[in-house]
């Protein structure tokens, strides 16, 4: 089950009454959302599964899916325990190996084991000796790569003595598989969320209010802008870049931009509100990044949960900027290396970290070489120098994001080169929204948040009455095409 599909909001409300019924009974009330959780995720995956035919059947993959994440909750749960009752050093790190070992296994054979097998026959085939591996060609199961970052900070926080083992086991499955963060996030961390689910919930209108709110405006997110620019501009550009003028791949790539930050901000948005239904937050996780004027704020601005995470679980621990400069930057572009294969086994991945690495390096060296002090706000000008080129070169690194393989990429830099005009092949609304997706990131967020409060505010019949006109309005302008969200492959 996804989001955008016609079953979330009647699985949603049909919760909603159901958990409320039960809110002060907390083991009932957790073992709802568990058993809600898992439905929800086993259904998305089984659906998933039929489009994509898993040699063993969609129902076996299904229950395959949904065993990880439960064996995995599980062995988490208890090597906690253990770790905190480990009396060394030593046997505390080796119990949080066969945490790591488990999720870093898991996403082994899932995800990277055909890349690497691929890769080492490429080589091979560079050294003159042909090879002709066999690949599994596995399915992704959803939101691997984010759970496995959730349950994995739990365990290293335990280890470092940041965290107590949580003593409640269905509270622990809970903050892993709770179903609005569990397929693409806001990567949530155990020290926020455990507390949240342990205290009895509270009934607030106002926060309710909220949530519906930013459910709707996700929904039109991804609905009225993200896939109509991934059907009409951005799907036709990357697939096939030599066929469109200079300008229309370019126009496609600033299409990409937004479609994505629509496409997954819009994720997180349903996601945030949802919970909210529930009296539980989850943390922002984007602001307006395409504002910013440098590539580290804009790292401060997007996918938040995953840059704080990669700063906290990774680059400190390479040692972060505790040795010298050099050293600082070498740990910094490991760290977006390694964030850029966390997205994908596909070379188009790794350039694009390796991309912001070196971006993130060579920023802070011309900085450190002119004397720029973090703490002077530029001036005007300076901004929105900071803002165009930054934009730009963010835009550079989503052409191998997006691109299908690295020869795509190369042809669609090779295409905007030539510098040939033209629009022809482009429709005049799709130009449209995309004006228009530009025109409401850059705006001030004073009015949209203003609205969002009265909405929160207003009584229960009048939300009713203004979410039927909205949920009316995004049916009317919705793209045909429904792509499934970008991040949940991920």
């Amino acid at each position: 089950m996804l989001f955008h599909e016609a079953t979330y909001p009647v699985f949603l409300a049909l919760l909603f009454v159901a958990f409320w019924v039960v809110a002060r009974m907390g083991r009932v009330r957790t073992g709802l959302l568990v058993a809600a959780s898992y439905a929800f995720y086993f259904y998305g995956t089984y659906t998933s599964a039929e489009d994509q035919t898993p040699p063993m059947g969609a129902l076996p993959w299904s229950f395959l899916c949904l065993g990880i994440v439960f064996v995995g909750s599980t062995l988490d749960f208890y090597v906690a325990h253990a770790i905190e009752r480990a009396t060394t050093q030593r046997k505390k790190k080796a119990w949080l190996l066969v945490s790591v070992g488990y999720y870093l296994g898991v996403l082994a054979l899932f995800k990277y084991l055909d890349f690497f097998i691929g890769a080492f026959a490429d080589v091979a085939h560079m050294l003159g000796v042909p090879l002709h591996p066999k690949t599994l060609g596995l399915i992704l199961p959803f939101g691997i790569s984010f759970f496995t970052f959730e349950t994995m900070s739990y365990t290293i926080d335990v280890y470092r003595g940041d965290l107590k083992a949580h003593g409640r086991y269905g509270e622990y499955l809970l903050f892993v598989c709770f179903f609005p963060h569990l397929v693409a996030g806001p990567i949530v961390r155990p020290k926020s969320f455990l507390p949240q689910l342990s205290a009895e919930p509270v009934f607030n209108e106002y926060q309710h209010g909220e949530g519906m709110a930013l459910i709707v405006r996700g929904l039109a997110k991804k609905l009225v802008i993200g896939d109509a620019l991934a059907a009409n501009l951005v799907d036709r550009v990357f697939e096939n870049p030599e066929r469109f003028s200079s300008l229309e791949i370019l126009l496609g790539v600033y299409g990409y931009a937004f479609q994505l930050y629509n496409d997954f901000s819009g994720y997180s948005d349903v996601a945030r509100g949802s919970a909210k239904l529930f009296s539980y937050e989850l943390p922002p996780n984007f602001d307006r990044p395409y504002l910013s004027t440098s590539l580290q704020e804009f790292w401060r601005r997007w996918h938040i949960s995953l840059s704080s995470w990669l700063r906290d679980y990774l680059y400190i621990p390479l040692g972060g900027n505790r040795g010298s400069f050099l050293f600082t930057q070498r740990n910094l572009f490991l760290t977006m290396l390694l964030g850029g294969l966390w997205h994908g086994a596909n070379w188009t991945f790794v350039v694009w970290g390796a991309w912001h690495g070196l971006g993130l390096a060579l920023g802070r060296f011309i900085d450190r070489l002119r004397g720029v002090q973090p703490e002077v706000a530029p001036g005007l000008l300076k901004r929105i120098a900071g803002r165009v080129f930054t934009f730009h070169v963010v835009c550079a690194g989503w052409v191998f994001f997006r691109a299908p393989s690295l020869r795509h990429a190369v042809t669609a830099f090779r295409e905007m080169g030539d510098l040939r005009g033209g629009v022809e092949h482009l429709a005049t609304s799709t130009l449209v929204i995309l004006a228009g997706a530009a025109a409401l990131h850059f705006s001030p967020p004073k009015l949209r948040n203003d609205l969002e409060r009265d909405f929160a505010r207003s009584s229960m019949l009048m939300q009713g009455a203004l979410l039927f006109v909205a949920i009316l309005a995004i049916h009317l302008f919705a793209s045909q095409k429904v792509a499934p969200f970008v991040y949940g492959q991920f």
